[in-house]
C-alpha cells in the first residue's frame, strides 16, 4: 500500500489528471489517471502540483529586524548596512535564532522548503554564523537551509575578514560569498574575487558572491567573477547575485560580457523585490529600475533565479517569504508578460534555484524526494497572478502545512454566490 497519491494534478509541465505515488518518503510514479490503495488519497481536482518553491538569495541573520535600531529613511543600501552595524553589537544568539525560526514557519506555509541565506562573518565572534547553523539543524526535517559565508564588511576592508570566512566553513558553513563592490578600491574588488574563487576551489565549496549592487555601469566584478571560475574550473557551481550594475551598463560591453559569462555557466540571482526598491535612489526622472537583465540572461543560457533577499530587515520594510510575491514583481520589472516568459519566471522560483543550490531528488518525477505544493492555481502563470493559496504543503511524503482555499462569499443579484479568483480563460 502507497503512504501517500495525489490524483488529478495538473503539473508544471502542462500534464493533466496526473496522479503522483509516494513511499518511503520517494516518489515512485508520476502517470496519468493511476488508482492504487493509499494510506492517505489527496484529489487535487486539475489543480497544479509544483515542486517546492526555492530561495537563491536570503539573509536570515536580520531578517524581521525591522525598525531595530531605527527605521532606514533614506531607504538606501549604504543607510541599510550602516544600520545593520549599528544592530550587530546588541544581537543574542536566542534572538537570531528566533526570528529565523519564525521566518522558517512563514516559508513552510507558502510551500519555500529551500532557502539559501547569506550569513554574515565581519565580526571575529561570527555570532550570525553559530545561530543560523543552530537553526539549520533544527529546521532540517523540514526545510533545507543552505549557509553562504558572507563577508558584509567586505573580506579585504575589515580586519581578518579573510580568516574568518575560513573559519566559519571550518564550522559548518556550505558555500563561500563576497561583497567586491563594498571593497575600498576596484582593484581591491577583483583582488578579492580571486582570493575568494581560490578559497572555494581548494575547499571544494560553491561560491555565491554579491557582485555589482550598484548603479555604477563601470562596477564590473561580474567579469572578473566570471574568468576566475574559468580558470579555477569552477563551471556550473558559481552563482552572481544582484548584478544590479548591468542594467547601466552599455549594451555593447554586455554582449560581450553575456558570452563570457555563458562560458563560465555562471548561476545568476535577481532579487526583483529588493533590487527596485534600493536601486535608482540617486535618480531624478528617469528613475532605472535596477534589476539585472533577466530575459536576456535567459536567451543566453544562463541558469537565472529570483530571490526574495530581505524580509522586514534594515533594507526592506516588507516581505512574507512568498517567492511568488518574487515572481510576480520580475515578470513586470523585466516586462516578462508573453506565456513563455510568464513560465520562466516560476522556474526562477523552483527549478532554476533548485540547481544553484544543487539540490538532490528535486522534482515531481519518480526518485525525487516527496516535496511538493498543491496550489490553488491551474497553471504556473495563474499561481503567479494570484500568488495562489497554498493548499497543501508535503515534505518526504508528510503533509507540513495547508491554507484553506480563498473564496470570497457574494451577494450581487444575479450573479453566483462566491467567487474563487479563478479565471475559467486562464492560460
Amino acid at each position: 500500500m502507497l503512504d501517500l497519491l495525489i490524483t488529478h494534478a495538473t503539473l508544471p509541465d502542462g500534464r493533466q489528471n496526473m496522479s503522483i505515488a509516494v513511499q518511503g518518503g520517494r516518489i515512485t510514479e508520476v502517470t496519468e489517471g493511476l488508482q492504487a490503495p493509499a494510506h492517505e488519497t489527496v484529489d487535487a481536482g486539475g489543480l497544479l502540483v509544483s515542486p517546492p518553491f526555492v530561495d537563491a538569495h536570503f539573509h536570515m541573520d536580520s531578517t524581521l529586524s525591522y525598525g531595530q535600531p531605527r527605521v532606514n529613511e533614506s531607504g538606501t543600501l549604504l543607510e541599510g548596512i550602516a544600520l545593520w552595524g549599528e544592530l550587530k553589537p546588541t544581537l543574542t544568539h536566542n534572538a537570531i535564532v528566533e526570528r529565523a525560526l519564525q521566518y522558517c514557519d512563514m516559508a513552510v506555509a507558502r510551500g519555500l522548503l529551500a532557502i539559501r541565506s547569506h550569513v554574515d562573518t565581519s565580526h571575529p565572534s561570527l555570532l550570525p554564523v553559530e545561530a543560523l547553523l543552530d537553526v539549520k539543524q533544527r529546521v532540517a526535517p523540514y526545510l533545507d537551509l543552505q549557509l553562504v559565508a558572507f563577508p558584509q564588511d567586505g573580506v579585504l576592508r575589515a580586519p581578518g575578514g579573510l580568516d574568518n570566512i575560513k573559519r566559519a566553513l571550518d564550522m559548518g558553513v556550505d558555500v563561500v560569498g563576497g561583497i567586491p563592490h563594498f571593497e575600498r578600491t576596484m582593484a581591491q574588488g577583483a583582488e578579492s574575487v580571486k582570493i575568494l574563487c581560490e578559497l572555494a576551489a581548494e575547499r571544494g565549496k560553491r561560491v555565491d558572491m554579491h557582485c555589482d549592487e550598484s548603479d555604477d555601469p563601470h562596477s564590473r566584478h561580474v567579469e572578473t567573477l566570471a574568468y576566475e571560475t574559468l580558470r579555477l574550473g569552477l563551471q556550473g557551481r558559481v552563482t552572481g547575485s544582484h548584478l544590479t550594475s548591468m542594467h547601466s551598463m552599455d549594451n555593447y560591453y554586455v554582449s560581450k560580457l553575456m558570452a563570457l559569462m555563458a562560458e563560465a555557466d555562471l548561476g545568476v540571482v535577481a532579487n526583483p523585490l529588493i533590487n527596485i526598491t534600493l536601486q535608482g535612489r540617486h535618480d531624478t526622472y528617469p528613475k532605472r529600475r535596477g534589476m539585472t537583465r533577466v530575459p536576456e540572461l535567459m536567451a543566453a543560457g544562463l541558469t537565472v533565479a529570483f530571490g526574495h533577499d530581505c524580509v522586514l530587515d534594515p533594507w526592506y520594510s516588507g516581505g512574507s517569504a512568498d517567492m511568488l510575491e518574487a515572481a510576480h514583481m520580475g515578470l513586470h520589472v523585466g516586462q516578462m508578460t508573453s506565456q513563455a516568459a510568464m513560465r520562466q519566471c516560476f522556474d526562477a522560483v523552483t527549478v532554476n534555484p533548485a540547481r544553484l543550490l544543487g539540490l538532490e531528488g528535486y522534482g515531481i518525477a519518480p526518485g525525487c524526494h516527496a516535496d511538493f505544493v498543491l496550489l490553488h492555481a491551474r497553471t504556473p502563470v495563474e499561481a503567479i497572478r494570484l500568488r495562489a493559496a497554498r493548499l497543501g504543503v508535503w515534505r518526504r511524503g508528510q503533509r507540513v502545512a495547508s491554507s484553506p482555499a480563498p473564496v470570497a462569499q457574494l451577494r450581487l443579484p444575479g450573479r453566483p454566490s462566491s467567487t474563487n479568483f479563478i479565471s475559467t480563460g486562464s492560460s
